[in-house]
C-alpha cells in the first residue's frame, strides 16, 4: 500500500532522471525555519545556498512558536516566514524536502515473530489501530525495519518503527510550500534526516540529541538508521526563561548571557551555571529514561556508545564536557558539514552552523 508520505517522494525520482538538479532541504523548528541548497558536486554533495530566521518575539512571549506539541501548526506565520528566507536567499531549487519535529508523529517500536513481508504488513495494520491515538483513515503509516533479536528460547523476533503522520498536518505542510511557491516532494520526521547524516556509515549505537527552543528531540541511530524517539518539552529557551526570571532581566539580555556563558562559568560566571544546570539535568535524565526504555524494548541490543548534540541548543558553552561526565560517554558537537563540500569563506562560521543546519542538511542527502 502506498501511503501518502511515499506517494511525496515519487516526483523526485522523476527529477533526477532528467537532470542534476539542486535540492532544498527545509527545517521547520517551533521557533525558526532554516533552509540549506546542495547539488551534486565533485566528490560530496556541494553547500550552495543557506539561511534561516529565527522568531525573537518567542523569547518575549513564550506561548509564542511556529508550531507545538499539542500538534499544532501556525501555517500562515510559517509560509509568511519561509517566503522572507526564500526572497533572501533566491535558491535556484523549487522542490523541497521537509523535516517534521518528532511530536508531529505518533513513533512506536513494535516486535513481531519473523515473517514474510506480505504478512508483516497485514500485522502491521491491525496492531497500528492499538498504537494510533486517531482513526486510521486520518493518518499515513510509514513502517520501518529497525533491527532483530533472538529470545531465550531461539525464536527470532524483527523489530519495526511504526511511524505514523495525520493527514491533517501533512496537508498543513503542503499548504505552506505552495503559498511560498514551492512543491512539498518529502516529508520524514527529523530523527530521520539526523540520524542519515550523523551516523551513516557508522555502525556505533549512538544518542543523537536535538535540543531546539521548545523540545529537545532524542533519537537512537545506527548506521543511519533510526531506531528509537523520545521527546523531551525542556530545551533551550527553558534555560533562557530561567536565566531571565532569576535575574530579573529581559529575555533577550537572558538569551546573550546563555550564549555568552554557558554553563561552564567559574568565579562571578558560577551563578549562572546553577541556575541552568538544573534545566540540562532535566534534558540529560529525559536521555537516560530513553536509553532504558530502548534497553528494555530491543533486548540484545548494544549498549549505546556515544552521544552527538544537534540544534541551536548545541551551542550552549561547556555542554559537550558536562553531559559527558553526566552519561559517562563521548559526546561531540554535531558535524554535518564535513559530508558536503562548501565555500572555504564558511569556515570560520561552520561550528556554530553545524548542529543548527544539521537537519537541513540530512534532508537533502536522501537524493544526494
Amino acid at each position: 500500500m502506498i501511503t501518502p508520505l511515499q506517494i511525496l517522494r515519487q516526483p523526485f525520482r522523476y527529477l533526477k532522471q532528467q537532470v542534476a538538479p539542486s535540492y532544498l532541504g527545509v527545517d521547520i523548528g517551533t521557533t525558526s525555519v532554516k533552509i540549506v541548497e546542495a547539488q551534486p558536486g565533485k566528490q560530496m554533495p556541494k553547500l550552495i545556498n543557506y539561511g534561516l530566521l529565527e522568531s525573537q518575539s518567542a523569547l518575549n512571549r513564550p506561548n509564542v512558536a511556529f508550531q507545538t506539541s499539542s500538534l499544532k501548526l501556525f501555517d500562515e506565520e510559517v509560509a509568511e516566514v519561509l517566503q522572507a528566507l526564500l526572497a533572501k536567499t533566491k535558491p535556484q531549487a523549487t522542490a523541497a524536502i521537509a523535516s517534521l519535529p518528532g511530536f508531529a508523529a505518533f513513533t512506536t517500536l513494535l516486535s513481531f515473530p519473523s515473517m514474510t513481508d506480505a504478512e508483516l504488513q497485514k500485522t502491521i495494520a491491525i496492531q497500528a489501530k492499538q498504537y494510533v491515538p486517531l482513526p486510521m483513515s486520518e493518518v499515513a503509516i510509514e513502517p520501518m525495519k529497525v533491527g532483530s533479536y533472538e529470545d531465550d528460547k531461539g525464536f527470532r523476533y524483527q523489530l519495526i518503527l511504526l511511524i505514523t503522520v495525520p493527514l491533517e498536518q501533512i496537508k498543513k505542510y503542503q499548504k505552506i510550500f505552495k503559498t511560498a511557491g514551492l512543491f512539498l516532494a518529502a516529508l520524514e520526521i527529523e530523527g530521520m534526516s539526523l540520524a542519515r547524516i550523523l551516523t551513516a556509515d557508522d555502525p556505533t549505537p549512538t544518542f543523537i540529541i536535538d535540543i531546539g527552543s521548545r523540545a529537545t528531540a532524542i533519537t537512537i541511530a545506527a548506521s543511519g538508521q533510526l531506531q528509537f524517539v523520545a521527546q523531551s518539552d525542556y530545551a533551550g529557551a527553558s534555560l533562557t526563561q530561567a536565566i531571565a526570571a532569576s535575574l530579573s532581566i529581559n529575555p533577550l539580555r537572558a538569551e546573550e548571557l546563555k550564549k555568552e556563558r554557558g554553563i561552564a562559568g567559574t568565579g562571578p560566571d558560577y551563578e549562572l551555571s546553577t541556575i541552568m544546570l538544573p534545566f540540562v539535568d532535566v534534558i540529560i535524565n529525559e536521555v537516560k529514561r530513553a536509553n532504558f526504555t530502548f534497553s528494555n524494548q530491543f533486548p540484545g541490543a548494544p549498549a549505546v556508545e556515544r552521544a552527538i548534540i544537534a540544534g541551536g541548543g548545541a551551542n550552549l558553552l561547556g555542554l559537550e564536557k558536562y553531559m559527558a561526565k553526566q552519561l559517562q560517554i563521548p559526546v561531540v558537537k554535531a558535524n554535518p558539514f564535513a559530508r558536503f563540500e562548501h565555500n572555504p569563506l564558511l569556515e570560520p562560521l561552520v561550528p556554530e552552523l553545524n548542529p543548527l543546519l544539521a537537519v537541513a542538511l540530512g534532508l537533502t542527502l536522501r537524493e544526494l
